[in-house]
């Protein structure tokens, strides 16, 4: 029977017994199974009759009505009716809460939403859900790739840039005898500078392969309405773009070259104080 707390809880499919305090203050809820449909075979739909043991699990949720709880759910594990099923036996689940999941949907689901939606990063929704950053991370995924159309919308302004994201990995390759790269700390985006979408790709890799790569994965209607292309002085992206985009426009980042510039008039005229950041004493340096 569905009672008030079953409806304040809000898991379909899922009965509230009982609620308990333990010795934090921390609600317990006790759970049982309400949806006939749980005792469904998952792999042939055919209802079971005959039950296997009892088991018990305890899924993280959302916080409700501002509280943390524990849930604590009894549920069955049956015996399939088909004989020739390969799943010879099932436990119950519930859409909420699948099998062997360790958290129920909507938990990740409103991690997710937080990193796509909120703006928050990673590791402050992990912190604010207590769960993970790779749990995280994965829920952010599912999250955008629900949201996101398969290609983005054709570009006429492409920008690339480089940033770097974590340590570098490294692998001992006995074939070669020589140490390999299995995570690079460079990786480079897309972006769309001309219209609305943003970020439209982040690559692994700082490399004329990773940029080309991603480039020549879009469909050639897509790279032929590529006007112009913003970059920085990297001779990485020149040449990939030369490769994969001949007929765009390779625009350089007002940043850059007046960066450049300074440096060099500061290195002309023997500039006794630099500017910070200005990397003119170090040319002197090596000049010297």
């Amino acid at each position: 029977m569905v009672n008030d707390t079953t409806r304040l809880l809000g898991l379909d499919g899922l009965v509230a017994e009982r609620v308990e305090l333990d010795a934090a203050g921390v609600p317990v809820v006790d759970l049982s199974t309400g949806c006939e449909q749980a005792r469904c075979c998952p792999q042939c739909g055919q209802r079971a009759a005959r039950m296997k043991q009892w088991t018990m699990t305890r899924p993280r949720d959302l916080p409700v009505g501002g509280r943390p709880v524990k849930l604590r759910w009894r549920k069955r594990r049956w015996y399939c009716p088909t004989p020739g099923c390969p799943r010879k036996s099932f436990t119950e689940q519930v859409a909420q809460v699948p099998a062997r999941a360790r958290l129920t949907s909507r938990l990740r689901q409103a991690a997710g939403a937080a990193v796509a939606d909120a703006g928050r990063t990673i590791v402050q929704a992990a912190r604010d859900h207590g769960i993970s950053w790779p749990v995280v991370a994965a829920a952010f995924t599912a999250h955008a790739s629900a949201v996101l159309p398969d290609e983005p919308e054709p570009v006429a302004v492409l920008g690339i840039d480089e940033v770097r994201r974590g340590k570098p990995h490294w692998i001992w390759d006995e074939q070669a005898g020589s140490w390999a790269t299995t995570a690079d700390r460079w990786h480079v985006g897309f972006c769309d500078l001309s219209g609305g979408q943003g970020l439209l790709a982040q690559v692994e890799g700082r490399t004329t392969a990773a940029v080309t790569g991603w480039l020549t994965a879009r469909p050639q209607a897509w790279r032929e309405q590529v006007h112009a292309v913003a970059i920085d002085m990297c001779s990485v992206f020149k040449s990939a773009i030369r490769q994969v985009l001949p007929h765009a426009v390779l625009v350089v980042d007002h940043f850059h070259v007046v960066q450049v510039r300074r440096e060099a008039l500061c290195f002309r005229e023997g500039c006794k104080d630099p500017p910070p950041g200005c990397r003119s004493s170090s040319v002197k340096l090596a000049a010297a």
